[in-house]
């Protein structure tokens, strides 16, 4: 008897189970009310400024999917309306770990933006990966990251041997007797400096420059009097800087202060800032910068969110559509595959292809990277006006005359 209605009492639960795991997906459904978007982001710390210009360029991308009435999710039934969430990371890596881990534990976020620059991406695709959450990243060298075999991260950025390529696909562009002769390579002592300074090396040879000084640069030197010696006794006609805001200002006044008359000054990292024209004025005129996008694609959208940006900060902005661009392809991922499950986003990256972004059609390799080409622009009164790669009607690259011609 007690047999018996052990077993009644048991398929009765098994029953109820049954039934509640059929009516469960329904109610969840039912219940969920907006998709919820992690971002760690510096708006504290040296990469603030960055963090500033990264987050506002999310909350566009999320104000205008939710004008559009939201993200169609198949398993749900129903658009949803996203919410962005972010999380201080202080502009370090630890920190950012931690904002990460926050916003999947305590916030409860379904999928990943993004932060910023290589030492706080990198501990943030680990975190993803300890949690098994979709994170959908950039501004980390795609070698670096593949390196890793991530499985819950996929990363849109371009590499630093086609960064490295850009001045030299540049001076191919110019007549023969135009083109630097005696180039300079000053990349900061660091190990992201290190890095790119391999990739400069060969791509001089690829292209069959020699460097007539090749030197590291010192992070926060108060005197580049050695270097810029050297130059002036080389006759340096051209220099290729790796270096922080503030090293490169110092490094232009002291060439100025002393002469040095490089015709082609490009860097990366640190003459991009609007804080570098501001500091050094009519001064940074002809200066080369990166960037990683421009207002001047030919994509749709891209000049109308230039504007925004130009409207809101009064300067322009070579990345924010880099940002933008980025959560497109996650809105679309999402549509893609019909859920908010990490894993099945994810997939919908790997080997997938997305149309109409800021960014163009963007195509993800089965890997889950996706590349595009660094820009190349020049300071032109207090506006960076795209060089590489050439647009129809766009700027011509001016070469520097010297200091006292100016």
């Amino acid at each position: 008897m007690t047999n018996r209605k052990s077993f009644q009492w048991c398929s009765l639960f098994l029953t109820a189970f049954a039934v509640w795991l059929i009516l469960l997906p329904g109610a969840w459904a039912a219940e969920k009310k907006e998709i919820l978007i992690g971002a760690p982001l510096s708006l504290t710390g040296i990469l603030a400024m960055d963090g500033e210009e990264q987050g506002w360029a999310y909350e566009q991308a999320v104000n205008d999917v939710n004008k559009s009435g939201g993200i169609f999710v198949k398993e749900l039934g129903k658009k949803l309306p996203v919410k962005l969430i972010v999380a201080d990371d202080e502009s370090t890596s630890g920190k950012a770990a931690a904002a990460v881990e926050k916003l999947i534990k305590i916030d409860k976020v379904d999928l990943l933006l993004s932060t910023h620059s290589t030492p706080l991406v990198l501990p943030t695709c680990v975190t993803a990966e300890k949690y098994k959450k979709y994170y959908h990243a950039t501004t980390i060298w795609p070698p670096l990251w593949q390196e890793q075999k991530f499985k819950w991260s996929s990363v849109l950025f371009f590499t630093p041997m086609q960064g490295s390529e850009v001045p030299f696909e540049i001076w191919k562009s110019l007549p023969e007797s135009e083109r630097p002769k005696n180039v300079a390579l000053l990349m900061e002592d660091s190990i992201d400096g290190q890095a790119f300074g391999g990739c400069f090396r060969d791509s001089a040879k690829k292209y069959g420059y020699t460097f007539a000084l090749d030197e590291p640069w010192a992070v926060g030197a108060k005197d580049y009097s050695s270097q810029i010696l050297k130059a002036k006794a080389k006759n340096v006609d051209a220099i290729l800087i790796f270096g922080s805001p503030q090293d490169s200002i110092t490094l232009v006044r002291q060439m100025k202060e002393m002469g040095l008359n490089a015709r082609y000054l490009h860097g990366w990292k640190g003459t991009w800032t609007s804080e570098f024209w501001q500091a050094l004025g009519k001064d940074a005129q002809y200066v080369m910068l990166d960037g990683f996008w421009s207002e001047d694609y030919p994509y749709p959208g891209a000049k109308e969110l230039g504007q925004r940006y130009t409207t809101k900060y009064k300067k322009q902005s070579v990345s924010t559509g880099l940002y933008y661009g980025l959560a497109q392809i996650l809105w679309q991922a999402i549509e893609k595959a019909g859920s908010l499950d990490s894993a099945k986003v994810r997939a919908a990256v790997a080997g997938g292809e997305f149309k109409g972004t800021v960014m163009g059609d963007v195509k993800y390799d089965q890997d889950g990277i996706a590349l595009f080409n660094s820009t190349g622009n020049q300071w032109w009164e207090g506006k960076q006006r795209l060089v590489y790669p050439a647009v129809e009607s766009g700027w011509k690259l001016k070469m520097a005359p010297p200091w006292d011609k100016r």
